[in-house]
């Protein structure tokens, strides 16, 4: 495989980091959910992330909430955004835009959308979730097509998943090397999202020294990875629980997603002073 079409498939799975996390397993019921309390981020947080294959800055994503409802429910608003940049964008334009309504109290989805253009490709769905019934009601709007599809309990969407992560799990009864699994659904199917906690780690960041919570994602081996742990996820440690950095190594390469920019987080950014290994 070419230079190139390496740098383009490294862009896609980066801009779509959230698919390298929908990859098939033995599906199991989800941990149990109890009552939340969705803190960890706030009306308004917004962040960017830069995107590198190597040497080049490839591309750029971006997500913010924001309070919202449908009907009578109090849901938040999350909005995904991604694209290529400079010479990568000249060879293969991504226009990526994720969109999830999830329940304020809870963190169920109630509504998730998916338009994008990624070289040509393009697609165009929207999800309704009806958990009380347990149904996936999926308009795929470019061929005008609508199915319903059964759902796991406590099912989540690519993107309130990445929010519910930030809540639910107490960080503090992990265990180093511990796994946890987590329903979603994507497309038309149901996923076991499954991750393990590795432990503590200090990054060196643009911002300073970042204490980190470390997790591994099991991904497919193959072609694009040299194993089912090729893939490296820090998230701060602080209150915020914020994506700091997510690394993946590939058959030829590696690529790297770094916090970039962010306002509005909910709780003080913690810094530290010394790097510590």
């Amino acid at each position: 495989m070419s230079f190139n079409k390496h740098l383009f498939l490294a862009l896609y799975l980066l801009v779509n980091s959230q698919n390298l996390f929908g990859q098939k397993f033995i599906l199991s019921d989800s941990l149990p959910q109890n009552s939340i309390s969705l803190n960890s981020f706030k009306d308004g947080e917004w962040f960017e992330f830069r995107i590198h294959y190597g040497f080049f800055n490839a591309s750029y994503a971006t997500m913010e909430i924001s309070l919202d409802s449908i009907g009578d429910r109090s849901v938040f608003h999350a909005k995904a955004y991604a694209r290529t940049i400079g010479l990568a964008r000249l060879f293969f334009k991504v226009e990526d835009y994720y969109q999830s309504y999830f329940d304020q109290k809870n963190g169920l989805p109630y509504r998730f959308l998916r338009n994008i253009d990624e070289g040509g490709y393009t697609k165009n769905t929207e999800i309704q979730f009806d958990h009380e019934k347990g149904l996936a009601n999926v308009n795929d709007k470019k061929n005008k097509k609508i199915n319903v599809f059964p759902i796991k309990k406590n099912v989540q969407d690519l993107i309130s998943a990445f929010y519910y992560l930030r809540n639910f799990f107490d960080v503090s009864k992990i265990e180093e090397n511990q796994s946890i699994g987590l329903n979603m659904f994507f497309d038309k199917e149901n996923y076991l999202f499954k991750l393990k906690f590795l432990g503590e780690e200090v990054l060196k960041t643009k911002f300073g020294n970042i204490k980190c919570l470390k997790f591994r994602p099991y991904v497919q081996s193959g072609r694009v990875f040299n194993e089912e742990e090729s893939v490296t996820l820090w998230v701060s440690s602080d209150k915020n629980k914020l994506p700091i950095r997510l690394q993946a190594d590939l058959a030829v390469g590696s690529i790297k997603c770094d916090l970039e920019k962010f306002k509005n987080l909910n709780y003080p950014f913690v810094i530290n002073s010394k790097f510590e290994k």
